[in-house]
């Protein structure tokens, strides 16, 4: 049995097909399957039900993918030691991102980071925080960032930074309102994001909201900031932001934002990742940076913080 057999494992385990693991381990197909039969030979047990399509793995093989996935990461936290030993902070390392977060903090961070930080081949994925869990749970991602808290046992959370909910409302909303309060909302005028998004489970939870009025003038579904405050400038409701957001907004829109009355309705931005902590080097890089740029940019002390979870109907 080899490090490399189980790789094998774990790639048809995530594909469901011998082509595309063998393409995802850069080997011929006949190549990883010899070596998967000769890894099934050895333990005299058949890890996968090839007669299903796609490929399904047995009822042992379920256990012995669990196991594989520990044992391939502790190999890999070896290279890590050997790494950070010698100083190293480099190689391929993946992180995902959700919607909201995306556009505005990564261009304030990015650019440092790969000046200071060559070596590392940083590839980024946009996911919601569903997908993100997912992903991490599977190997698929060496960490994120997303609203938190999750409390998924066998992730870790470090916290990056407090980002208040801040109300876009144009004149005719606002009336004589200098600040906003939870009770001045009327969820019925506020447009939000598709259902899914933790923003937008956030705002419900500020609302004390489970659900929208049936009999709304519309429905919309949208993944954009900008449709919303475009939607807002021509009358059609309210909408909020998250505080960085504000930043690159026009010098016109910038005259519709309210800001929460203390303590201010915020999220909490973390760095999350798997309890084994593989490529720690690297996600203390992250952490460092992301920390330091965000610090000038939000000085607010006194927020509640919001879950990012969906509030019960």
């Amino acid at each position: 049995m080899t490090i490399t057999q189980l790789n094998y494992v774990l790639a048809v385990a995530e594909f469901q097909n011998f082509t595309l693991a063998a393409e995802k381990c850069f080997v011929t197909q006949p190549t990883l399957s010899m070596q998967i039969q000769k890894l099934e030979e050895e333990l005299d047990i058949k890890i996968f039900d090839r007669n299903k399509k796609p490929i399904q793995l047995t009822e042992v093989g379920k256990k012995i993918v669990e196991q594989a996935k520990n044992i391939v990461n502790e190999a890999d936290r070896i290279q890590d030691i050997v790494e950070q030993q010698k100083g190293f902070i480099g190689g391929d390392f993946k992180i995902g991102v959700i919607p909201t977060i995306m556009p505005t903090l990564l261009p304030m961070f990015l650019n440092n980071f790969i000046k200071k930080y060559p070596k590392i081949n940083l590839i980024i994925e946009e996911h919601t925080t569903e997908e993100i869990i997912s992903r991490l749970q599977k190997g698929q991602l060496d960490a994120a960032i997303a609203a938190t808290p999750l409390n998924e046992a066998d992730l870790k959370e470090i916290v990056l930074y407090y980002e208040p909910f801040v109300g876009y409302f144009p004149q005719e909303f606002r009336g004589d309102l200098k600040e906003l309060t939870p009770e001045d909302l009327n969820i019925n005028e506020i447009l939000l994001l598709q259902d899914g998004h933790c923003f937008t489970n956030g705002i419900l939870n500020i609302c004390k909201a489970s659900k929208l009025d049936p009999n709304r003038r519309f429905e919309l579904t949208s993944g954009s900031f900008e449709t919303l405050i475009g939607l807002a400038n021509e009358g059609l409701g309210v909408t909020f932001l998250p505080y960085l957001h504000t930043l690159t907004l026009t010098e016109s829109d910038k005259k519709n934002v309210l800001e929460f009355a203390n303590p201010k309705p915020s999220r909490e931005v973390s760095l999350i990742f798997p309890k084994n902590e593989l490529k720690i080097h690297i996600i203390d890089a992250l952490r460092n940076t992301i920390s330091g740029v965000v610090k000038g940019a939000i000085a607010f002390q006194d927020v509640a913080i919001i879950s990012p979870k969906a509030p019960k109907k």
